[in-house]
């Protein structure tokens, strides 16, 4: 679909870039000459990822940092070392976390363990890349007719219609969305182009364990999205290079573009069916999602 050097010479930051939706982003662009950099709180995971790449794309540049978004320090020192290195063209705000759980019985260390990945974390990378962006437009390394430099963020469908037992990651995606809406016009004179994208259900195993916990992945997908399956990497790999490699479409800007199959528009997109869950099957649901969680931490 693409040519094998589209991307070549752009530098792309993935979060969360060690596993699921990023690495597979990731991967993409690699495959399309670009180089890139990836982040995630599991230092093991995202070296182990790029020690692969590194063999798979042999001249590829490929970073590995093992970074939590949630620390704005991180970040920022994070960042730096990549312009100290040579900058950056793109970003991919894919880092995340959510679980499904009823508000009532949120805990505020619940809600800011998704809160802050999510809202603050965004929020953190994207500033630091883009003033970094800025300053090298003011300083005329940027000027009209060069390459854009673009971010996208991966967002859900629910932001339109609301997320019921996912409040934290609905609220926390909005203002992402929100984000992107301010920022594509904030920044578009530097040079910098902002776009989202909310993806129905392409299984991972961490979205699958917390999202539908105990069900096989994809199975309700299966019986109530309007195309009856669930989304393929393939297709977010496509959507993501089309949004990050130059010369496609500039002037797209501040969108949020919903890959699902038209399941939001059939059924809501949320999970506004798990109000029949019975007490016994919200226990059971808890018991699962700390079990992948105790999994993750062990990999840090």
């Amino acid at each position: 679909m693409f040519q094998s050097d589209l991307m070549a010479g752009r530098r792309i930051l993935v979060t969360g870039g060690g596993t699921g939706l990023g690495k597979a982003m990731a991967e993409r662009f690699l495959g399309l000459g670009a180089d890139v950099a990836i982040c995630g709180r599991r230092q093991s995971v995202v070296e182990e990822t790029a020690a692969q790449w590194r063999t798979q794309f042999p001249g590829r540049k490929v970073d590995a940092f093992g970074v939590d978004i949630r620390n704005a320090q991180s970040v920022e020192e994070m960042v730096e070392a990549l312009w100290q290195s040579g900058g950056l063209s793109g970003l991919i705000n894919n880092a995340a976390g959510n679980f499904v759980a009823p508000t009532e019985s949120l805990s505020s260390r619940a809600f800011d363990a998704i809160a802050n990945i999510v809202f603050h974390g965004t929020f953190y990378v994207t500033q630091a890349v883009g003033k970094r962006w800025i300053a090298e437009a003011r300083a005329g390394q940027w000027k009209q007719g060069d390459p854009y430099r673009s971010v996208m963020s991966i967002i859900v469908t629910w932001v339109d219609n609301g997320g019921p037992y996912v409040v934290p990651s609905a609220m926390s995606k909005a203002g992402v969305e929100v984000m992107t809406k301010s920022l594509a016009t904030e920044w578009a004179r530097w040079g910098i182009r902002l776009n989202a994208v909310g993806p129905g259900e392409i299984p991972t195993e961490g979205m699958s364990k917390r999202l539908n916990p105990g069900e096989e992945p994809g199975a309700r997908s299966k019986l109530r999205n309007p195309m009856a399956r669930v989304g393929q990497m393939s297709e977010l790999q496509n959507l993501a290079a089309f949004l990050m490699a130059p010369g496609q479409c500039d002037w797209l800007t501040g969108q949020s573009i919903m890959m699902d199959g038209g399941h939001a528009l059939a059924t809501g997109g949320n999970f506004y069916e798990l109000r029949e869950w019975t007490d016994a099957q919200w226990q059971e649901a808890r018991e699962r999602i700390e079990a992948q969680n105790q999994k993750d931490k062990a990999q840090r």
